[in-house]
This record gives C-alpha cells, sequence and structure tokens, in this order.
C-alpha cells in the first residue's frame, strides 16, 4: 500500500491527485476543534484553519521582565535589529514609554564575498527593446552599511524579536550598538531555539544577557551560557486552556494587546 492509500484511509481524499493536503485540512480531519499558540511568526497563519485559533501573546511577561529585572530600565531604549522588527519593537517603546532606535543596512561585502552568486546576474538571451520604447532607468537597490537610527550612546539597548535561532545577526547587532555606546545589551524573544553554535558565539559576545520564554526546552543551551535566562509564559497557556474548556471568553488573555505585538 502506497502512502498515499494509506494517507487517504486515515483522512478521505483532502486534496487532488499527486498535491500535499493542507496541514490545516490534517489537524481538522484528526479532530482538533480549537488551536492555542504562542507568537506566530506570521500571524495570517491563524486564517488557514476553519476552527479558531488563539494566537496569545509572550510581551506581557517581557515587558514585566524588563521592568523588575533589568536595574535602571528607564535608560533603556528599545531596538529593531531590521527594519522589519520595527514595528514590534514600537509597541514595546510605547508600552514602557521608552526610546526607539532601528538597525538598517549591511554589512558590505569584501572580495571573499562575491562567489554567492549577487554580483552575477544570468545572461538575458533577448534584451531587445522595441525603437518605440523608451523606459525609465530603473536604478539598483542597494543596501547602505550598517548604521542606527536613533541615539542609544550612554544608554541600556533591548533588542526585541519573536524568535532567535541563528544568533548571528544578533551578536552583529551588539557590536555596533556598543560601537555607538550603549553600555549594557539584552536580548528579548518569546521562543529560544538557540540552535548549533549559538550558546557559545552569546556567551563569546558582547550580549549581556538573552531572555526568552519556555515556549521551547533549552535547558541544555543554559548550562552552555549562562547569560540565557527563561520567563515562564505557562501561567497564560493554563488560563487560556481553563477558559476554553469552561466555555469563557478569551478576550481578558487579549486585553491590551495590538496586531504589532
Amino acid at each position: 500500500m502506497t502512502w498515499a492509500e494509506i494517507r487517504n484511509q486515515m483522512f478521505g481524499q483532502l486534496s487532488l491527485p499527486g498535491v500535499p493536503p493542507n496541514p490545516s485540512q490534517i489537524i481538522s480531519k484528526a479532530g482538533l476543534t480549537h488551536i492555542i499558540t504562542m507568537d506566530l511568526h506570521q500571524k495570517e497563519i491563524q486564517g488557514f484553519f476553519s476552527f479558531p485559533v488563539d494566537n496569545l501573546r509572550a510581551s506581557p511577561f517581557l515587558l514585566q521582565y524588563i521592568q523588575e529585572e533589568i536595574p535602571n530600565y528607564r535608560n533603556a531604549v528599545i531596538v529593531a535589529k531590521s527594519p522589519d522588527a520595527a514595528k514590534r519593537a514600537q509597541s514595546y517603546a510605547e508600552r514602557l514609554r521608552l526610546g526607539l532606535a532601528v538597525i538598517h543596512g549591511e554589512a558590505q561585502c569584501t572580495e571573499l564575498d562575491m562567489d554567492d552568486g549577487r554580483h552575477s546576474p544570468p545572461m538575458v538571451k533577448n534584451a531587445t527593446v522595441h525603437p518605440g520604447l523608451e523606459l525609465p532607468l530603473m536604478m539598483a537597490k542597494e543596501k547602505p552599511p550598517i548604521t542606527v537610527v536613533g541615539d542609544v550612546g550612554g544608554r541600556i539597548a533591548i533588542i526585541v524579536d519573536d524568535i532567535i535561532d541563528d544568533v548571528e545577526s544578533f551578536v552583529a547587532a551588539a557590536e555596533i550598538l556598543k560601537e555607538r555606546g550603549a553600555y549594557k545589551i539584552y536580548v528579548m524573544a518569546t521562543h529560544g531555539i538557540l540552535s548549533a553554535e549559538a550558546p557559545r558565539l552569546i556567551e563569546e559576545s558582547s550580549i549581556d544577557e538573552v531572555v526568552v520564554t519556555n515556549t521551547v526546552p533549552h535547558e541544555v543551551q543554559k548550562l552552555q551560557c549562562p547569560k540565557i535566562k527563561t520567563v515562564d509564559i505557562s501561567l497564560i497557556l493554563s488560563e487560556a486552556i481553563r477558559r476554553i474548556h469552561n466555555g469563557e471568553s478569551m478576550a481578558y488573555l487579549f486585553r491590551n494587546i495590538t496586531v504589532d505585538d
């Protein structure tokens, strides 16, 4: 019996022949009627399911940690390590009444970086343009050298993101912030995957502390790097389960929560 026949026996014909079934269809067919998530990387994922998906937020716990565990946090600035993370950082900054900084640009490539293909576009076989058609010349996009938009001199820098796995970008951001005068650097993220050499790189970096929640087990990484701290978010998960079980409203868990969190 082929995998397709086994799948169809278990879940029925959920898709066209040769097309993988939608994971949400498999989950629904298996009997699930409600899903609880924590800080989805793309919130639009909720729309792929035909039943309720409650995407809880870790931001209240991380904000509480900043207020209670970071000495003199009023002298801090919230940092987005890229423009893509600016909305989350802005939300944190507004709640804490702190300033905002954004790291923009990328490290400029050297001769050794030329083998990654970005400087070798494919040849265009037919570049003929109609004689009567004159298009304006489109300038190529080019990221500037890494710079920090915002003042971090003499401040505590708190980088916020939803996930931290490969830490090279965080380490590079910390170096830039240190060069710009930040005297202490924290990284706050919901999901601490911290795979491969992440603990060692953090330990050797300018980062003073990495704070993540316990959505992903990382006990081994903490043994390798004392800079990694954990915030427990089990309270909100257990309360969400209790409310769903008793048919109570989930609105209380989302009070003062914005889409950008």
